[in-house]
């Protein structure tokens, strides 16, 4: 496999997890394991105009497309490399006008057919729910709404099987400030199995991902890395591994639980909680995240749930900084610097 100016991974079985890469030779803290250009990706809608189409770089001054004045790149050679993907979607946007509005994962996979590469294996298919099912055909019928005159397609089974595995294994490119980007395919990237105690993170440098080193790593020993967000307790973290992977972590953390109960603090009442009460504001603050409504509704929303989560929790439950932290962002979006200094403060008291 190509590891990029390091040669230290291998592929290997991995007992009870299918494929999976491993180290070959120590690596330290920072250590950069792997290297990996995306084999197809996509810019997001909302950051064009601000970020080169092909290589991902936020630059001034980018060149629109001749033709559809809707792409925009930092230099010719951009333009030239993405002409070959760029037409697909130049073409289409300049047909449909202001009704081409094919979603993320659409935009993606026609990519990936355009330039004819495999995605990673896995997929699922067999566990994947009715509303999931509806959504991946909703996607096929999309591709073929928006790109038919432009691509030649599989037979309907493959585009399903192909939606399903872009969608369980591709990968949110941010930058530093975990903006979304756009989307992208990194197969061997993919490779890497899950742990909530993962010893490696994946950044971007543009359409680049780097897998580099958190913790000390042991040659023979599994590449791990985290698919989900580990602030959140067990419970919680296999449940979202469950609804997007579809498997349950057995990994340290998740069998000891040793960080529960600092990260679900609740407050101390004279009576005592009920367990059931507890279950029902961690129900209530996870379907409270999960359903935010537009920014003008959003402060009240955040407040009121502050307020109703505050009788059972800490402020250092993380239920409750997530909350405090879309609040400070919602501030900062309506200019109110003082309110989401307000908010920040609470939010980095638990980590000083």
């Amino acid at each position: 496999m190509k590891t990029g100016s390091t040669g230290g991974i291998a592929r290997f079985d991995s007992p009870g997890k299918g494929r999976g890469l491993r180290a070959t030779e120590p690596y330290k803290v920072g250590d950069l394991l792997l290297a990996c250009p995306a084999y197809a990706c996509v810019l997001s809608v909302g950051e064009r105009g601000y970020i080169c189409e092909h290589c991902f770089a936020r630059k001034e001054g980018l060149s629109k497309c001749g033709k559809c004045k809707k792409a925009f790149y930092c230099n010719v050679e951009c333009q030239r490399k993405d002409w070959p993907l760029h037409k697909l979607e130049c073409s289409a946007m300049c047909a449909f006008g202001e009704d081409w509005c094919p979603s993320e994962t659409v935009r993606l996979v026609a990519r990936i057919i355009a330039t004819q590469v495999s995605g990673p294996a896995s997929t699922h298919l067999d566990k994947l729910d009715n509303e999931k099912r509806e959504m991946n055909e909703l996607d096929v019928a999309g591709l073929h709404h928006f790109y038919s005159k432009h691509l030649d397609f599989p037979e309907h089974q493959a585009l399903l099987t192909l939606f399903a595995q872009v969608n369980c294994n591709g990968f949110t490119v941010e930058d530093e400030e975990l903006s979304h980007l756009g989307s992208a395919v990194f197969p061997d990237v993919a490779l890497m199995n899950h742990s909530c105690c993962p010893n490696v993170i994946v950044v971007y440098r543009g359409t680049l991902a780097e897998v580099r080193a958190v913790q000390a790593i042991s040659p023979g020993e599994e590449i791990f890395t985290s698919y989900i967000d580990l602030l959140y307790p067990t419970e919680d973290r296999n449940e979202r591994l469950r609804d997007s992977y579809y498997f349950n972590c057995d990994c340290r953390e998740c069998t000891t639980k040793s960080k529960d109960k600092v990260k679900l603090k609740l407050r101390k009442m004279g009576d005592g909680l009920r367990s059931e009460e507890v279950r029902k504001m961690t129900r209530y603050a996870r379907n409270a995240i999960e359903d935010f409504p537009p920014p003008a509704e959003l402060l009240e929303m955040c407040e009121l749930s502050l307020d109703k989560m505050g009788a059972v929790f800490e402020e250092s439950n993380v239920y409750m900084l997530h909350m405090m932290y879309q609040a400070m962002g919602v501030c900062l979006y309506m200019e109110d610097y003082d309110g989401a200094l307000s908010y920040g403060e609470k939010v980095i008291k638990p980590f000083r």
